[in-house]
């Protein structure tokens, strides 16, 4: 098999749990967009779920791209070709990909195969291609294995056991999972409450609302919303809309339909100096020498 190449994501993370199934992390926490480009055999299901941000997949030497968007899970399997990962990940982005072999994945479901559209007889050797949002208990689980530590004790069993657990959900969301290891996240209606809140600052990212009103917004405890968005988002509230306000302002300020003043009121800041500190503070760096370093 070729060797893997990785351009730029770092940390990447791929654990093997058995032969023909490996489970693998990427955070791209550089300032900047960047390429994953990895071999994947024809044999290989491909699951790619975008925990946080988006990708495009490149194929056909960019002739052909397929976005994977925030809070989507994206099948990928063509026995007749090989569909090697080429991705471009922009900046503040995790993704999970679970690559299983046809054989190894028929073992795990060859009772449930009549349910599987791609398993079944008359679909062999057939492309299957599928695009939808992640449920709230796979958020869940996608969660746990995004912060579970490689180098653990029995950590190939726990991965194991949450990729099963995910595999499972994929194909038969109706069914109950455990979510006990969550304090803040023990049933689906607190977890599509924290994702409803997560949407609701996004959309009013220029004037959004507090802690409590936002908390009552969405129907759930103020404590359950701040720890629940940690657990789920790995950062609190407010620190997750800065974020995504400043990866926004980059974007805007390369786009070079917007200077330092327009993108600074477009966001909601009043004072375009308090937009310089906060991206400063962020890309270590003021707006126009970012912009200066961008286009030399």
């Amino acid at each position: 098999m070729p060797q893997h190449k990785n351009t730029a994501l770092s940390p990447q993370i791929e654990q093997l749990i058995e032969d023909g199934f490996s489970v693998l992390t990427y955070e791209n926490t550089a300032n900047a967009p960047k390429t994953i480009i990895r071999h994947v055999d024809a044999s290989l299901i491909q699951f790619h779920f975008c925990f946080k941000g988006s990708a495009v997949f490149n194929f056909n030497q960019g002739g052909y791209q397929l976005p994977l968007m925030d809070e989507h899970v994206l099948l990928l399997y063509n026995p007749q070709r090989e569909l090697p990962m080429e991705l471009d990940v922009v900046a503040n982005t995790q993704l999970v990909t679970v690559l299983i072999s046809i054989k190894k994945f028929h073992s795990l479901f060859s009772q449930e195969a009549n349910q599987i559209s791609f398993l079944l007889e008359e679909n062999i050797n057939k492309k299957y291609y599928k695009d939808h949002v992640f449920s709230p208990s796979m958020a869940v689980v996608l969660s746990q294995i995004l912060q579970h530590h490689p180098n653990a004790l029995m950590s190939r069993l726990y991965l194991k056991g949450k990729v099963y657990e995910l595999l499972s959900l994929y194909f038969f969301p109706t069914e109950a999972t455990d979510l006990t290891e969550c304090p803040f996240l023990v049933d689906e209606e607190n977890v599509r409450k924290i994702r409803n809140a997560k949407q609701i600052m996004l959309d009013r990212m220029t004037a959004p609302p507090s802690l409590q009103e936002l908390s009552d917004e969405v129907g759930i405890s103020l404590k359950k919303l701040k720890e629940g968005f940690k657990q789920l988002y790995g950062s609190s509230v407010y620190q997750f809309l800065l974020d995504h306000k400043m990866n926004h302002a980059r974007q805007l300020l390369v786009s070079g339909s917007y200077n330092v003043n327009e993108v600074a009121l477009q966001l909601g800041y009043s004072n375009s100096s308090h937009f310089i500190d906060a991206f400063k503070k962020k890309f270590g760096t003021t707006p126009k020498k970012y912009l200066l370093s961008v286009s030399s």
